[in-house]
């Protein structure tokens, strides 16, 4: 890889080397226009009326060398005053041309970043293997393809080009630009430099209206999303999905008044929608409560799908569209938040909860959802119950504007936290590019009411009673079953769901799992549980087919068996299942499923 040699400096040195030590002054001398962008086309091709370019852009020169950002943009052809966006993708993910080619569909411009060096495109695919051969400069290798280049620095992720090279990091090496501890040497800097720069590119071309731009990302890309929205007051509205709300408190005093969330966070005035999965690892729900209050801006949605952690489902991606739609285009208006009220002084003592509904457009469905699994205040985030908390559905039932549920507990020595979903019809169906850019259309949207937490010791003082006694039956699979359940891929019959992680569903010592089958064909049953999975032989037929399994009847992708059912945290009832075992193993069992989805019905525990 040759790298050009540039004199000028994109940022100055440090003054008598001591590093920045506010976000201001971090931030003071970057002009995100101040140079040129030298943009080099790599790649061009139309489709549908599309035109769509492989392109690199000039993101600054450091330490003599210059740095260069791939992605991958796309227009309407013929379009004029387009409103535009910037895509930013996440941590192994790449600057995909499907989330572009869906945007100008729609009527954007837009462009996707490939901060970490990869590209999926026809004829333009940048994967790991070719970004390696970029950095060694194998041109005679027939997969070389030209990418993103960071110079004498280090931006990639997933692989880093230096091994050490860590986004937590200030500390100087090598490939950063300051030779003491500084906040410029870290990659979330440098790449949100690339994305201000991705802007820039945007308000230049001649079918972009530059007052109408947008920024939206998932996962690394979210915290990326809200770490530009902060810094450049060009975006006019923001979507961060399954990140920038909970990078913050690292140990690191640097980092944490300069890089952490919670300080791009409070700069944020224009509009902006949080996509956040109830069980989400990397953008905690809890932490989103807190994100709400620390921003400038007034005008903010949430949409929080349950028990999902770091994907979702249509009616929840597609609210980015949707918001872009508002506040770029105003060709569409979100109805207001929900107003979440919960009553800990029941005569029951059991809690109870009233919803406040805007009702501007036709509402499909409302639905209360609550856990007693919630981070306890104080204690370090447990990244195994972040994921695998289970959510009890609680049905809502209308009184006059207000939508009401009872909230029954099963103890009281533990948190509750509840939020409402609120899901609305559309008035035609709308296309999207999800999280991982897999195309869909969907005709309904949701959005969410911020969250009720309260903590054991204020559950107790307000006199609530546990009602709900500990039960061997896990599911009865009747009425509205499906909502402790969850999928991405709804149109497919396998569920999974996290009740058994629950202590009111925990396996006695020496427990047997039970279920009753139907299914019209013979076929495979696989029931898992965690990393462990059980085959089962259906005869099929007419009738109902019982199951017993003891906890050694499941075995993981080495085939060793699981010793108990203690710990369990999900269970999912499916047709084939993909185990992992030691290194590159995989044991695959189940098979494709034949004939009519099966029914289900009492899975429990039996003694």
């Amino acid at each position: 890889m040759v790298h050009l040699v540039c004199s000028a400096e994109t940022l100055p040195p440090l003054v008598d080397g001591q590093a920045l030590q506010t976000y201001d002054e971090l931030w003071a001398d970057f002009d995100p226009r101040a140079e040129p962008l030298d943009v080099e086309v790599l790649h061009e091709w139309e489709v549908d009326g599309v035109v769509l370019k492989v392109l690199r852009y000039r993101v600054g020169v450091f330490k003599g060398k210059k740095a260069m950002m791939a992605g991958v943009y796309a227009y309407p052809k013929g379009g004029k005053d387009l409103p535009a966006m910037v895509n930013i993708h996440g941590g192994g993910q790449y600057a995909d041309y499907r989330s572009v080619l869906n945007n100008a569909k729609r009527g954007y411009a837009s462009i996707t970043i490939a901060w970490a060096g990869r590209i999926a495109a026809p004829n333009y695919t940048v994967n790991p293997e070719v970004v390696k051969l970029f950095w060694a400069n194998d041109i005679e290798n027939p997969k070389y393809k030209v990418t993103t280049d960071w110079g004498a620095l280090d931006g990639y992720h997933a692989p880093c080009r230096n091994a050490r090279n860590g986004f937590a990091d200030t500390k100087a090496a090598d490939w950063t630009l300051d030779v003491v501890d500084s906040p410029r040497n870290n990659p979330w800097f440098l790449v949100t430099m690339g994305a201000r720069r991705a802007l820039t590119f945007l308000e230049q071309q001649p079918e972009v209206d530059g007052s109408r731009m947008g920024v939206y990302g998932h996962s690394m890309g979210g915290k990326l999303t809200v770490a530009t929205t902060a810094a450049d007051s060009r975006v006019r509205a923001s979507v961060p999905s399954c990140g920038g709300v909970s990078n913050r408190d690292t140990g690191n005093a640097l980092y944490d008044v300069t890089i952490a969330d919670n300080i791009s966070l409070q700069r944020i005035d224009c509009p902006i929608l949080f996509q956040s999965p109830s069980n989400d690892f990397h953008g905690r729900i809890n932490d989103l409560q807190t994100a709400v209050i620390e921003i400038g801006s007034k005008d903010w949605r949430v949409t929080c799908a349950p028990h999902h952690n770091h994907q979702d489902t249509a009616d929840y991606e597609v609210a980015s569209q949707l918001w872009f739609d508002q506040h770029l285009k105003g060709s569409f208006e979100f109805p207001q938040t929900p107003e979440i009220l919960v009553n800990l002084k029941s005569r029951s003592g059991v809690p109870t909860a009233s919803l406040k509904v805007d009702a501007s457009r036709p509402i499909l469905s409302v639905d209360f959802y609550y856990t007693r699994q919630g981070q306890v205040d104080g204690l370090k985030d447990d990244s195994n119950n972040t994921k695998n908390r289970f959510w009890h559905h609680a049905e809502a039932k209308q009184q006059g504007e207000n939508w009401l549920a009872k909230l029954p507990l099963f103890g009281v020595d533990q948190p509750l936290w509840v939020y409402a979903n609120v899901r609305y019809a559309l008035d035609a169906p709308v296309s999207y590019a999800g999280y991982y850019y897999g195309v869909g259309t969907t005709e309904s949207f949701n959005l969410s009411s911020l969250m009720f937490m309260t903590t054991a010791d204020e559950l107790k003082a307000a006199g609530v009673r546990s009602t709900l006694v500990s039960s061997l039956m896990i599911e009865d699979f009747e009425d509205d079953w499906e909502k402790e359940w969850f999928s991405y891929r709804p149109n497919e019959w396998a569920r999974s769901t996290h009740k058994i992680y629950d202590a009111r569903w925990k396996a006695p010592e020496g427990a047997k799992l039970n279920l009753q089958v139907s299914a019209a064909e013979a076929n495979k049953l696989v029931i898992r549980l965690d990393d462990y999975a059980a085959e089962v032989i259906l005869e099929g037929g007419s009738g109902w087919e019982a199951i017993e399994l003891t906890a050694k009847d499941f075995t993981n992708g080495n085939s060793e068996p699981l010793e108990s059912f203690e710990g369990i945290k999900e269970l999912e009832l499916s047709p084939k299942e993909s185990l992992k075992g030691s290194g590159d193993v995989r044991r695959t069992i189940g098979a494709n499923w034949n004939g009519a989805d099966p029914a289900f019905k009492n899975l429990s525990w039996s003694l």
